[in-house]
Formats: structure tokens, C-alpha cells, sequence
């Protein structure tokens, strides 16, 4: 309690001046209305999709809710009424709907894409479907909004969570030198396998206490109490998917031969995941050029104060919108290295927010 209430000055100014910057953003599509739709709106991700919708005011006349024959009928409530939530079917349902955000699983995404976008719905989907097609864009909206307004299949890849806070950060610095090479190991909590896999950790923890045997499902091992460096299945190389995924998605958002290689770990936190990143540019940038560049950069919060041990924690940043950036230092090994620590809700920006915003993007660029 001591930590929250040091912090406490600092983050309530940095959460107001971003969310004073989205409430002006948002604003600014008043005069839109459109019919959007979530598909797989009783997973986290599709509930935090009505969060972030009502939190940023989006434009639309009307909602629509899909999901699977376990969660048809479900209700939810949106803006003051009730939306029952619909069975996603091959049929004419989405005629009429401009947005459409799905999330509910690349095999649902790749057997319904065309279903959802043959009346010209644009598709922005978070599933790892289409995230490396050549002709599904793959945006961050602070790094490659425009990517968006070029969609032959109507499609918009929203990419892994663990790459858009990693490429929001590597955006700032981007623009000081070129980046050649990126080293991260990725601290990620538990929601990033979903809802379930937050239960089981609070339930591992109750057993422990009761002197139970622990409940293991949702991953490989027990995580209370414990860190587990497997995020995904290996492949080949020794790495994980979702390691492969960081090297690949990176070098597409930034239209970059930047190499990545990443270590990606489950860490026994409930929401926000955490990124030490090493990066080596072409020039070296100085503690400060980085310092000034992460603190004018979009979507970046900056909280490097280490006298007062003012850091990003996942702790006290759950639930908000930025990647805040702090621990930026020289390094010891190499002229033109730099490391940092990123903190960032990978439910919020790494998911729901992340679309929403590509969709803003598209509003406001005209580009539906």
C-alpha cells in the first residue's frame, strides 16, 4: 500500500493528460453512426470490447453480438440496454454491419471471414488467422495506421499482444536511429491465456493454502507461485509460436529487416504484461534523446524516475490504455544499445483497444 500511495501523484497526472488526449480523440467522429458487431463477445476479449467501446463513446446506431451455441442467449448490457447475444451462423446477419471485431479464435475467424465480409463489413479480427497473409494488413495504429486503408479481403489483422506494446515502444526510437536487433524476454500474466486461466491461478493459490494438489488446465505447469518460460507450443528453431510471432509481426508492422528474438514467460500476475527489451541501432541514442523521444511518442506514458523508484509495474497498470516505458539505460556491452521496461494491459492495448483505435484510424481517414 505504501508503493500505491508514493505513486499515486504520478500516475493520476499521467492518466489524466491520456485520458484528457482519447477523450478528444474520441469526440472528434461524433457525427458517424454505424452498425457494429463483436463476434465472440462472452470471451475477455469480447467483453473488454464493450468496455473500451462505451469508455471511448464510438460512434454507432447499433450493436450487435455474436458468439458460439454455449453463449447464444446471453445478455449483456451496453450504453443502459440489454443486448442478447446472437448465434454467429453462415447466413445474412451481417448484412448491414460497417465494423465487424472478432475474436473468438482463428479457426472461427478463418471459417467465417467471408460470411462477415461479403456485404462490406470491414473485419478487424484479433485472432493470429491472417496476422502474416500478404494481402491482411497487420496494424498498430500509432506505428502503421495507414496500412489499414488497403484491405483486398476486407480484412484488418489486429497482431499478438506482446508485439503491439513492443513495436509502440520501438516506434519512438525508430525514429531517432534505425533498429537493427531487439532482444526481449516478456514477463505475461495470466490473462493472456483467457479468462479460465485467471480462475485457475486464484484457485491454484486457494489450494496451495488448503494444502490441496494445485488444478493445472491452462498451462503447462503450475503457475502460482512459480514462472514458466513456454508461452505457446515450439516450433523447430527451439523457439515458441509466440516467440516467432514477435520476430515476424514486428518486421511487418514496421516494414523493417529488424531482427527479434525473443523469451517469452508466464508469470504468476493476473493482468498487464511485461517486456525488458534491449534494442542496437545503427547510431547510438543517448539515455536522454530516448527519454525525450518516448515521452512526446503516441500511445507511450513514460515513468523513469529510479531515485524515487518510479517504474512501470503490472501491478498498479492494469486496466489502462498506454505502454508506459521506464528503466531506460545505456548498454554495458554494446555503444549502440539501449534497454528499457515496458508495462502495458495486453487484454486492453494488446487486444480490444489495439482494434478500436484501428477502427478511430479509419473514421477519421475516411477510410471505411
Amino acid at each position: 500500500m505504501r508503493k500505491i500511495r508514493e505513486l499515486a501523484p504520478f500516475l493520476e497526472a499521467k492518466f489524466k493528460v491520456f485520458s484528457n488526449k482519447d477523450q478528444e480523440v474520441s469526440t472528434k467522429y461524433l457525427h458517424f453512426k454505424m452498425k457494429v458487431a463483436i463476434v465472440g463477445a462472452s470471451g475477455a476479449v469480447g467483453q473488454e470490447f464493450l468496455r473500451v467501446l462505451e469508455e471511448r463513446n464510438f460512434p454507432m446506431d447499433e450493436l450487435v453480438l455474436f458468439g458460439s451455441a454455449r453463449s447464444a442467449g446471453t445478455k449483456y448490457t451496453f450504453r443502459g440496454k440489454e443486448i442478447e447475444v446472437k448465434l454467429l451462423q453462415h447466413n445474412d446477419d451481417f448484412k448491414g454491419i460497417d465494423i465487424a471485431f472478432t475474436s473468438a479464435g482463428a479457426g472461427t475467424s478463418k471459417e467465417f471471414a467471408e460470411t462477415i465480409t461479403k456485404y462490406g463489413a470491414v473485419m478487424i479480427d484479433n485472432s493470429s488467422a491472417f496476422r502474416m497473409d500478404t494481402d491482411v494488413p497487420l496494424v498498430v495504429p500509432e506505428v502503421n495506421g495507414q496500412d489499414g486503408k488497403v484491405r483486398p479481403r476486407g480484412i484488418i489483422a489486429n497482431p499478438n499482444c506482446t508485439t503491439i506494446q513492443m513495436v509502440v515502444a520501438l516506434k519512438a526510437i525508430e525514429e531517432l536511429s534505425h533498429i537493427k536487433t531487439v532482444h526481449v524476454s516478456t514477463y505475461q500474466a495470466a490473462s493472456g491465456a483467457g479468462a479460465a486461466a485467471m480462475d485457475e491461478l486464484v484457485e491454484q493459490y486457494s489450494q496451495i493454502v488448503r494444502k490441496e494438489e494445485p488444478t493445472v488446465d491452462k498451462f503447462a505447469y503450475q503457475l502460482a507461485y512459480n514462472v514458466i518460460p513456454q508461452v505457446d507450443v515450439f516450433t523447430e528453431n527451439g523457439y515458441t509460436k509466440e516467440e516467432m510471432k514477435m520476430y515476424h509481426e514486428t518486421r511487418k508492422i514496421m516494414h523493417s529487416d529488424i531482427k527479434v528474438s525473443a523469451t517469452c514467460v508466464r508469470v504468476p500476475v493476473m493482468r498487464a504484461h511485461s517486456e525488458s527489451i534491449w534494442i542496437e541501432t545503427e547510431s547510438p541514442v543517448s539515455v536522454e534523446a530516448a527519454r525525450e523521444a518516448f515521452s512526446k511518442a503516441d500511445g507511450v506514458v513514460l515513468m523513469d524516475d529510479a531515485a524515487n523508484k518510479v517504474y512501470p509495474m503490472p501491478l498498479f497498470l492494469a486496466g489502462e490504455d498506454p505502454v508506459y516505458v521506464g528503466r531506460i539505460r545505456k548498454d554495458l556491452t554494446n555503444d549502440n544499445g539501449l534497454s528499457f521496461w515496458a508495462v502495458s494491459d495486453q487484454i486492453k492495448k494488446g487486444a480490444a483497444l489495439n482494434a478500436v483505435q484501428i477502427a478511430e484510424y479509419l473514421i477519421k481517414e475516411n477510410a471505411l
